[in-house]
């Protein structure tokens, strides 16, 4: 029988030794498959418990003050000094009206207080002249009187006639009548001429022609719209020349550069530990990386469904209950080095556990 090769033998792997008894791979997968959840477990609780005192939402947006600028008068337009989003000041030109129907009115004022000054004058000339009149019409008064006596006592004596007594006491009502005629015609040229209580010393017909003519001068002051304060204008599209202007009707807006601002609807069911002075973190949509401290300026006074233009009704007896939001005002601290755009949306987190 021939001999092995010991070359050959020497070659062959050797087969793998059996695991000896007490080898750590028998407890190791217990011991992971426990402590992994565990770990899990704590994990998760310990942030929770780092982040209890936090409220956020991202139901919150950037504020500005803003103005609405609209005509005092009605008008058309025939200049309009702005465009959409430029800069104004406070003061600077807008837009002007055509002020040609308010410059005639305060001609017709004039006009108004012009005749009413002449009417004035003639009551004047016509109360100094009643004056003259009833003087006059008491010394006819007196004579006349005289003579009806005269006549009357010639008539006992029998040396006058019927007719001349009759005469007599006619001409003595005719006195007596112009007399009232000229004291009624003074009392009406002096109930003319008087001031009254409300302006003591001037004519109510003078007075209100002036007043007409200052509430012209007043319309055409209005006629020329300047900005409120300084700002944005937007919404400037809508005024072109010719355009007809109506009081009251919104014509643009002025959004403020400066005091800005985050309202932010929380849960009501945040609101527990929430206070005014907490800070707050705030970051923005649309500069991602920007992120700037505030603090709760304010917390407001009702819910937001509270002052909508149709709040609801629950009387009906089709009822669902929904978490209600309260608007939290949020006071931007320090200067953003980014422009913050009135309306950006803004995720808002609070630190309840700050004072």
């Amino acid at each position: 029988m021939a001999e092995r090769d010991p070359q050959i033998s020497k070659e062959r792997p050797q087969a793998a030794s059996a695991p000896q008894p007490g080898s750590p791979k028998k407890w190791l997968r217990p011991v992971l498959m426990v402590s992994f959840p565990l770990l899990l477990a704590g994990g998760g609780a310990a942030y929770y418990l780092a982040n209890d005192h936090y409220v956020s939402t991202d139901n919150a947006y950037v504020q500005h003050n803003k103005v609405s600028v609209s005509a005092e008068v009605n008008g058309r337009i025939v200049e309009v000094a702005v465009r959409e989003n430029q800069t104004v000041k406070a003061g600077d030109l807008l837009f002007r009206i055509d002020p040609k129907p308010y410059e005639l009115a305060a001609a017709q004022a004039d006009a108004a207080i012009a005749s009413a000054q002449v009417r004035l004058n003639t009551l004047q000339t016509d109360y100094q002249t009643s004056g003259v009149d009833i003087a006059s019409a008491r010394e006819n008064v007196d004579f006349f009187t005289k003579e009806y006596e005269r006549q009357s006592k010639l008539m006992q004596t029998g040396f006058t006639t019927k007719a001349r007594l009759q005469q007599a006491e006619h001409a003595l009502s005719e006195a007596r009548s112009r007399l009232a005629k000229a004291e009624a015609d003074a009392q009406k040229a002096q109930a003319a001429l008087a001031t009254g209580a409300a302006a003591p010393g001037d004519n109510p017909q003078i007075l209100a022609a002036q007043v007409q003519k200052r509430k012209a001068l007043l319309d055409v002051s209005r006629t020329t719209v300047r900005a409120p304060m300084s700002g944005v204008v937007t919404q400037a599209d809508r005024l072109q020349i010719g355009q007809m202007m109506v009081t009251g009707l919104p014509a643009l807006t002025i959004v403020s550069k400066t005091g800005s601002w985050v309202e932010a609807n929380f849960k009501e069911t945040d609101l527990n530990d929430m206070r005014i002075g907490q800070s707050a973190t705030l970051t923005f949509d649309a500069y991602p990386s920007l992120k700037l401290k505030g603090r709760v300026a304010s917390i407001g006074a009702g819910t937001g469904s509270e002052f909508s233009v149709l709040p609801a009704q629950n009387a009906n007896g089709n009822w669902v209950k929904v978490t209600q939001r309260v608007p939290v005002r949020i006071a931007i601290i320090g200067a953003s080095p980014r422009p913050l755009l009135a309306g950006l949306s803004t995720h808002v987190r609070i630190d309840t556990a700050s004072r």
